[in-house]
């Protein structure tokens, strides 16, 4: 698996299962393919853009010929549309959703493909399992929050978080605190490592199941029916595979559905 980076040295004969020595094996590649500027062009990079062409390429594709019988990839396009556009936007958003369209659907569509690198063969490895994407993307967010609520409510924005009418007189001071350290400082944080912090356990586990799988199959002929540990490890891994494709989907979705509540509650923030 070209993804998956295992421990130079592994003792098969002794070792339950099979890891670096050092995690960050895992998911930092630092051969440069090649260099701009000084700036260098990794694996990393490339699976970056990659991401970024397939998501233009779908919705370029998916949805320039609107036909009356729709072929499966414009229903396919139309039916992802229409699921950012109802269930994302207009639904939490409400009828403003619809000018957050274009963000919130190119977010949904990067983000999924980028989790779902981790379950392509010869790529298995999720861009999202590298800290400095998602902190990007919920600084974008972050960005997009902040300026609509003070471009539509000016500094009632800020002071509707830092008092919050629905909550009693006696605890709004406190509770206006805690918003307003959860809106300008926690969020973009929050959100970030939330999808950082589940691509990585996914990532990490599917690299040393299978692969320490691989190890000790491969080794049979040193360990004998130690080698059947491999095939153990080799099934729950096939198992948490199949979750992880689940788990792509839904992290794609929650990010982007907290993004439209972000968004929401600087349009209406006295909600």
């Amino acid at each position: 698996m070209d993804g998956l980076i295992l421990a130079s040295e592994c003792d098969v004969a002794n070792e339950v299962i099979c890891a670096p020595a050092n995690v960050n094996e895992l998911f930092f590649n630092s051969h440069a393919w090649f260099t701009v500027g000084g700036l260098a062009f990794t694996r990393t990079s490339f699976l970056i853009f990659l991401a970024a062409a397939l998501s233009v390429g779908f919705l370029f594709f998916s949805l320039r010929k609107g036909s009356l019988v729709p072929g499966r990839l414009q229903t396919m396009g139309e039916g992802v549309v229409g699921f950012v556009r109802d269930d994302l936007g207009r639904s939490i958003i409400g009828p403003e959703g619809d000018r957050y369209l274009p963000y919130l659907l190119s977010l949904f569509i990067f983000i999924l493909i980028g989790n779902l690198f981790e379950v392509t063969p010869l790529v298995n490895f999720p861009i999202t399992s590298r800290m400095a994407i998602p902190l990007f993307l919920s600084l974008v967010t972050y960005v997009i929050f902040v300026v609509v609520g003070f471009k539509k409510n000016g500094f009632r924005y800020v002071f509707d978080i830092a008092w919050p009418k629905s909550v009693p007189v006696a605890l709004r001071p406190l509770v206006g605190l805690i918003e307003l350290v959860s809106t300008f400082a926690l969020r973009p944080i929050t959100l970030a490592v939330r999808l950082f912090a589940n691509l990585v356990a996914g990532h990490l586990m599917l690299t040393l199941l299978l692969g320490s799988g691989v190890i000790f199959v491969a080794a049979i002929g040193d360990i004998g029916a130690k080698a059947g540990l491999g095939v153990i490890w080799f099934a729950v891994g096939m198992g948490i595979f199949v979750f992880e494709i689940v788990v792509a989907i839904l992290q794609a979705y929650i990010f982007v559905l907290l993004s439209a509540v972000y968004i929401q509650s600087s349009v209406h923030p006295e909600h």
